[in-house]
C-alpha cells in the first residue's frame, strides 16, 4: 500500500490507514469507469466549447489591444488593462495549459493540437510538457520528484530540514508569484541543479536555454516593443508599455495562487520517494486525491482557472476535457466520502490564506507558529533569533523543544 508521509509533528496521522489494499483496488476501478464515461461521450458540444473559448479570448485580446492605442486616456488604460489580463489568463489557464495536456487531441484538429500549439507564457510549450505532464503529474506532491512541489524554492514539509534560509521563502514565494512565467521557465530548465552541478556547458542545457530565451524574446518583443511603438501616434507608448507589464503581472499571480491552492493548502498530503516504489494504479489515484485541492465558485471562477478549480478531478484525469470536470466533481466526492477520505475544496479567498499560511508556518521552526501568542512573543522571538545564527546542534536541541511543547499543546 502507498505509505502517505508520516506526520508525526503535531500529531498528524495516515489518512488511508483505514483502508486495505483490496479497498484501494476497487476505489481505482470505480474511478477508471468515471473517465471511461467521460471518453465515451465526448463530441460536438466539447469541441464547440474550446473553440467557443479560443475565439473569445482571440477577441478579448484584440479588442483590448486596440483600446491600449489609446492608453494616454485613463479610462482606456484601464479597460484596455483589464482585458488584456482576463485574454492571457484565459489564454494560459483554460486554453494553453488543457490543451497540451492532450484534452483536444482526439478532436483531430492540427490547429488544436498538443503536438503544435504554443502558448502565451516563457517557457516553450515542449519543455512544459515533459516537466509538467510526464513528471509533475507522474509524481505528484512527492518530495524530491516533483517540481512544482515549492518549485524548488521552499521547503515543503515538517519532515524537511529547518534552515535559517527557510525564514526567507514567504519573499521567494512572493517573487516568483511575480514572474511566475520565468520561474516556470527556469524550473523547467531545473536550471538550479544545472547550476548546482556546473552543467550550464552541457549542449542539451544549452540547446534547451536557447529555446526558452529565444520564446522569451518573442514575447518581450511582442508585448514591450511593437505594441508599445503602434501606440506612439496617440502619445500612449508609456501608457500601452505599462499595460502589457501590468498584464503580464496579473496573469502571474492569478496562475501562481490557483496552482497554489491546488498543491499547497492546509489538509493536502506530500510523499516520500519510497512511498511510490512499486505503486499500483489504485495507489497512485489515491495519491492524486490526497496531494491535490479545490476551489469552489462560480463557473466564471472554474473557467478563469483553467478548471484547476477542480484540481482533484484534474489530477485523477489530466487528459479529460476540462469542461466536464464541474460534472464528474460530484461523482470523485461521493467516492471520498465513501472511502473516508477528506475532499479539500474551499472558496477562493480561504484557500489562497490556507496556502499562504502553510507557506509561512514552514518556513518558520516545526512548532513555533502553533505555540507562539501575544504573551510568549518576545521569548519565541529570541528562541528564532537562536535558531537562526546558532548551529546545527542548537538548532536541533531547539527544534526539540518546540515539537515537544506542540504536541503538549494540540
Amino acid at each position: 500500500m502507498t505509505t502517505v508521509q508520516k506526520k508525526a509533528v503535531l500529531g498528524q496521522t495516515n489518512p488511508i490507514a483505514h483502508l486495505t489494499e483490496a479497498d484501494i483496488e476497487q476505489l481505482g476501478i470505480e474511478l477508471d469507469a468515471i473517465r471511461q464515461d467521460v471518453l465515451d461521450s465526448r463530441g460536438a458540444s466539447d469541441a464547440a466549447y474550446i473553440r467557443r473559448v479560443i475565439d473569445t479570448q482571440r477577441k478579448i485580446e484584440l479588442g483590448s489591444r486596440a483600446v491600449l492605442l489609446f492608453s494616454a486616456f485613463p479610462p482606456a488604460w484601464i479597460l484596455g488593462t483589464l482585458g488584456l489580463s482576463v485574454s492571457k489568463i484565459l489564454d494560459n489557464m483554460e486554453i494553453g495549459h488543457n490543451i497540451l495536456h492532450g484534452q483536444w487531441d482526439w478532436m483531430r484538429d492540427p490547429k488544436i493540437h498538443s503536438s503544435t500549439w504554443e502558448w502565451d507564457m516563457a517557457s516553450p510549450a515542449e519543455q512544459w510538457k515533459h516537466s509538467h505532464n510526464e513528471l509533475h503529474h507522474t509524481y505528484t506532491n512527492v518530495i524530491g520528484k516533483d517540481n512544482d512541489l515549492g518549485y524548488g524554492i521552499m521547503r515543503v514539509d515538517e519532515d524537511q530540514p529547518w534552515t535559517p534560509s527557510s525564514l526567507a521563502q514567504p519573499v521567494f514565494c512572493f517573487i516568483n508569484a511575480v514572474f511566475f512565467e520565468y520561474g516556470i521557465a527556469a524550473y523547467d530548465l531545473e536550471l538550479g541543479s544545472v547550476i548546482a552541478k556546473k552543467q550550464t556547458k552541457d549542449p542539451d542545457f544549452r540547446r534547451r536555454a536557447k529555446q526558452v530565451l529565444k520564446k522569451i524574446r518573442k514575447q518581450a518583443t511582442k508585448d514591450y516593443v511593437v505594441h508599445p511603438v503602434l501606440s506612439i501616434p496617440t502619445g500612449s507608448f508609456l501608457p500601452t508599455l505599462a499595460a502589457n507589464f501590468t498584464a503580464n503581472v496579473v496573469r502571474n499571480l492569478w496562475s501562481n495562487s490557483v496552482i497554489l491552492c491546488g498543491h499547497f493548502p492546509e489538509g493536502v498530503e506530500t510523499f516520500e520517494k519510497r512511498s511510490i516504489d512499486g505503486e499500483t494504479k489504485g495507489e497512485w489515484y489515491v495519491r492524486q486525491m490526497l496531494g491535490s485541492a479545490n476551489i469552489s465558485g462560480s463557473k466564471a471562477m472554474h473557467i478563469m482557472s483553467g478548471n484547476l478549480s477542480h484540481q482533484i478531478e484534474h489530477h485523477l484525469f489530466p487528459d479529460l476535457p476540462s469542461n466536464r470536470y464541474a460534472e464528474i466533481a460530484p461523482k470523485v466526492q461521493a467516492l471520498f466520502d465513501k472511502y473516508d477520505l477528506t475532499y479539500c475544496a474551499r472558496p477562493f479567498v480561504p484557500q489562497v490564506a490556507s496556502a499562504w499560511h502553510k507557506v509561512i508556518r514552514l518556513s518558520l521552526p516545526n512548532g513555533w507558529l502553533a505555540t507562539t501568542n501575544k504573551k510568549n512573543a518576545p521569548q519565541q522571538l529570541a528562541i528564532l533569533y537562536k535558531m537562526a545564527t546558532g548551529d546545527r546542534r542548537t538548532r536541533r536541541l531547539l527544534g526539540r523543544k518546540l515539537e515537544s511543547e506542540a504536541r503538549a499543546a494540540a
